[in-house]
């Protein structure tokens, strides 16, 4: 299964991005193979449509479950539409949330946790 990762730098050692639309870079890992891909966020700092941007290409990148600290309502709506499962409240570092996840120790959201345009500069 594919899954992505916020996260504030390019390895799995790196922390959880607390952003989902404007994160750092975005850990695709693969939890069958353990590949990583890190992709750094171009959407980070466009005045708007992050969130949305940010869901496509989880979309395009074939991802099952997206991990995170929160995420606003257009990435919510983004996420769901194409079928994305969304786990929230993610802390720590990427391979602490990676373990975490495999455990099964995070449950998917019902909504978005935060409002439009969280995490601007």
């Amino acid at each position: 299964m594919k899954i992505c990762v916020t996260s504030e730098g390019k390895t799995i050692d790196s922390n959880v991005d607390p952003r989902f639309g404007r994160c750092g870079f975005f850990l695709f890992i693969n939890t069958d193979t353990s590949e990583i891909e890190a992709v750094e966020n171009g959407s980070a700092a466009a005045g708007g449509g992050a969130g949305i941007q940010s869901g496509q290409l989880m979309a395009t990148k074939g991802v099952k479950a997206v991990l995170t600290g929160n995420v606003g309502p257009n990435a919510f709506q983004t996420l769901k539409a194409a079928g994305i499962e969304i786990f929230t409240g993610v802390n720590g570092t990427v391979r602490e949330a990676l373990e975490k996840f495999k455990r099964g120790e995070f449950k998917s959201n019902a909504g978005p946790t935060v409002e439009s345009h969280f995490g601007m500069k």
